[in-house]
């Protein structure tokens, strides 16, 4: 088929591109542009474990995966841009904006105004505030929370693990107004403090206070933010 859309999904948006597949009972505000190959409300694990004991045909697959699929939740004026995969049970606000190939895993939640980059993985049970600007290939694990106005920049990688594979996840917290520049690393458990800034490469071992600017292998403290803003101030007025 060149395109599968559930009876029981509830679509108010006539902005829907060829290829897609949309599963279960999923909701589509007004305004929302789905693009092409898109696939929405994916089943989890476990309910493809369900199709498989089941025995389903392969060619009703998309019917297999529409009677387990629980759907998923898209908020007014989105823009879901091609290859993006979201699986069931996440629930996306307003105005948000996916990249190409993002992947958004179940019990995630997303505030309004948030955009995320292209090929970002977003592991489940995550929960990602309002107007956060995640950039592209960025990794998000299991059990993050990232509060409003937060700014990952490309290449960002949290963890969830601490001694990998414990299989002991733990939440890392990224919290209000903090910038984690491109290709920083930070290790699970980590509260990076509100309005705190992380430098580009930076190993972040440890929590980083209110306020405070930190760079290096493993990060240290170099600075205060409004040393930072104001340099980004300067540099914003320089010719």
């Amino acid at each position: 088929m060149w395109r599968f859309i559930s009876r029981k999904a509830l679509i108010n948006t006539p902005f829907l591109g060829s290829l897609i597949r949309i599963y279960g009972k999923t909701v589509i505000g007004s305004g929302t542009i789905i693009d092409n190959t898109v696939i929405l409300g994916y089943p989890t694990r476990r309910s493809l474990v369900k199709i498989l004991e089941e025995g389903a045909r392969p060619q009703d697959l998309d019917h297999a995966f529409d009677e387990v699929s629980g759907g998923c939740i898209i908020g007014e004026g989105c823009i879901i841009r091609s290859g993006c995969i979201i699986y069931e049970r996440v629930k996306i606000g307003n105005g948000v904006q996916l990249g190409h190939n993002v992947l958004v895993r179940e019990e995630t939640e997303i505030g309004d105004d948030s955009s995320i980059g292209s090929y970002t993985i977003i592991e489940g049970e995550t929960r990602i505030g309002s107007r956060v600007n995640i950039q592209s290939n960025v990794f998000i694990p299991r059990r993050t929370v990232i509060e409003d106005d937060v700014f990952l920049g490309p290449g960002v990688v949290i963890t969830n693990d601490k001694y990998p594979p414990s299989g002991k996840i733990v939440t890392t917290r990224i919290c209000k107004g903090a910038i984690i520049a491109a290709n920083a690393i930070i290790i699970a458990g980590v509260k990076v403090g509100p309005n705190s800034f992380v430098a580009a490469g930076s190993l972040v071992t440890k929590d980083v206070p209110e306020g405070v600017a930190v760079k290096g292998s493993p990060a240290k403290p170099f600075g205060e933010m409004d040393v930072f803003l104001r340099k980004r101030e300067e540099y914003l007025k320089s010719n």
